[in-house]
């Protein structure tokens, strides 16, 4: 007792915590020796550091069974995908590790062909180049900045020697990225072209790219990834050609005097055609020979009949006919070289009969024409087009513009856009003042963004009201020193607790108002004896007061 004594005379904190009442004594002083042993514990504990990190689960069974072996201390971290070791065995454990093999996982790669076991089958071996092709492949994507890790799956059908039978292969790719990266829509398609250039006969719309969360980065095929990439289209084709409208005429008539919509009508819809066209026959000269066929025959001083004598060999001649007599131009024309007429009627005397024959078949080439018109996807159709240009301003007041320079406006509008009356385009261009009085914004006690900064702001503000509330009335009170003061009994100095304070406060106000009325009444007293002497005594205050104005 009377150590506590001496140490409450030489620390007034021990004092104070001397009245504290017992249960929260003893509650301060476990947290105390809580936060000492946790202090020592912290202090003496080794410095673990990460030995492996990013580990599949075999792998990490492995490293955990070899380490209990080799009586080194580890702990898991990550969800089990880290183990961390002392900082003084980090290199000794993995280079131990790496004697026996560990980890596995970094081996993925074409390295697992150079450890063939002998009398392998034909599939364990497919299995294992597949393995290292995958492997590849992941070490090959994350060499990407924005990819922490890359696993990749590929779907490898068995050869068919049959044509109609062979199953083209496919690929997915899992990515997870570094917190706060993304990847551009050109880096998955180099993703998806480096993973089918590296695997034979897999298109790249075989490959399926996925991150982390669960989202598909390759737009997917069908009709969603189809209404996807045409509303991309229509939306391009729209946005190029308002920013035409606004970046002509802005110049003209100021950036904020002009507003400009553009309505796409697109056509999605996959034409073939092929035609077959016939010509009418060409001119003879024009047209090309396919065959030709030429026989002809001649003759000329044949012998005279022979044979057996008969009824017909022993018949008199005939009598002589007159020649035939032809007008100049059609014996000219007959008298032809072997001509047997020509020559009977000039008189020519021939020894015998003789005869020409000429034959000749041409066939002659079909003019044909073969055309296949495939249309290509995204034909624009139609173009709507709709402007409208702010009045002038001249010193604030606003005029139309003129007829003639709205018409110059709408050729620019028309030459930009690439009008065309035969696709059945319309433009519209009309000058009108700008409504800019009506003030559209929000009030900001309305606004969604400054009412959720309002809420936050009061709900940390009771949160303060409630810590201040709790200082200033459970702990300040604790910590408050008791104060001193001095009784005139024996002029010993007293602690005293607030409830004490208090009623001796409560006593000295009490007693400085009955001495006020003491002093009170033995003033009326002394004004009802001396009247006289209590005026002077006014009258000499009055005068010190005036001398001090």
């Amino acid at each position: 007792m009377k150590t506590w004594t001496l140490w409450a005379e030489r620390f007034p904190a021990v004092s104070r915590i001397a009245a504290w009442p017992r249960p929260v004594q003893l509650g301060v002083a476990s947290i105390a020796v809580t936060l000492v042993v946790g202090a020592f514990l912290w202090a003496g504990r080794p410095d673990y550091r990460v030995l492996f990190a990013n580990l599949e689960d075999r792998d990490g069974g492995a490293i955990v069974t070899a380490l209990e072996q080799m009586n080194v201390s580890y702990r898991l971290a990550g969800a089990g995908q880290a183990i961390m070791v002392p900082a003084d065995k980090v290199h000794e454990a993995r280079l131990l590790l790496a004697q026996k093999g560990l980890p596995r996982s970094g081996e993925t790669g074409f390295g697992l062909l150079d450890q063939t076991r002998f009398g392998a089958s034909q599939f364990s071996e497919q299995v294992t180049y597949q393995r290292a092709l995958e492997g590849e492949l992941a070490q090959s994507v994350e060499a990407l900045h924005a990819v922490q890790r890359a696993r990749v799956h590929l779907a490898l059908p068995r050869e068919s020697l049959f044509v109609r039978e062979r199953q083209p292969p496919t690929a997915s790719v899992l990515l997870t990225l570094y917190p706060g990266r993304s990847l551009t829509e050109a880096q998955v398609s180099a993703i998806t072209w480096l993973v089918s250039s590296s695997v034979p006969h897999l298109d790249p719309q075989k490959v399926s790219v996925v991150d982390q969360n669960g989202r598909l980065l390759t737009p997917p095929s069908g009709e969603a990834g189809a209404d996807g990439s045409r509303r991309n289209l229509v939306n391009d084709i729209e946005q190029r050609t308002v920013q035409k409208i606004l970046a002509l005429l802005s110049p003209l008539v100021g950036p904020e005097n002009v507003r400009a919509q553009v309505s796409a009508d697109v056509d999605f819809v996959h034409r073939e055609q092929t035609s077959e066209t016939y010509r009418p026959n060409q001119l003879p000269g024009e047209a090309a020979v396919r065959s030709k066929q030429t026989s002809a025959s001649a003759q000329t001083n044949t012998q005279p009949p022979q044979g057996v004598p008969g009824a017909l060999t022993n018949q008199p001649p005939v009598n002589a006919v007159a020649p035939i007599q032809t007008p100049p131009s059609a014996a000219s024309a007959n008298n032809a070289p072997g001509n047997p007429t020509a020559l009977a009627a000039t008189g020519v005397q021939q020894q015998g009969s003789g005869s020409t024959r000429d034959d000749a078949t041409i066939n002659y080439e079909v003019d044909r024409t073969i055309s296949h018109t495939k249309n290509p996807l995204g034909t624009l159709r139609r173009l709507s087009v709709a402007v409208v240009v702010n009045y002038r301003q001249f010193d604030d007041k606003a005029e139309p513009l003129p007829a003639d320079e709205l018409d110059r406006l709408t050729e620019l509008v028309r030459q930009a856009i690439g009008y065309s009356e035969e696709r059945g385009d319309t433009l519209s261009v009309i000058n009108s003042a700008f409504n800019e009085g009506t003030d559209t914004a929000v009030p900001m006690w309305q606004d969604p963004v400054y009412l959720e900064y309002g809420m936050r702001l009061i709900r940390y503000l009771l949160i303060a009201l409630g810590l201040y509330l709790v200082w200033r009335a459970i702990i300040k009170p604790l910590l408050a020193p008791p104060r001193v003061v001095t009784v005139a009994e024996d002029d010993r100095p007293v602690a005293l607790t607030d409830a004490q304070e208090r009623d001796l406060a409560e006593e000295r106000l009490a007693g400085e108002l009955s001495r006020y009325e003491e002093n009170l009444n033995t003033a009326r007293t002394l004004a009802e004896k001396d009247p006289r002497a209590v005026a002077m005594v006014l009258r000499t205050w009055m005068e010190k007061s005036n001398d001090n104005g």
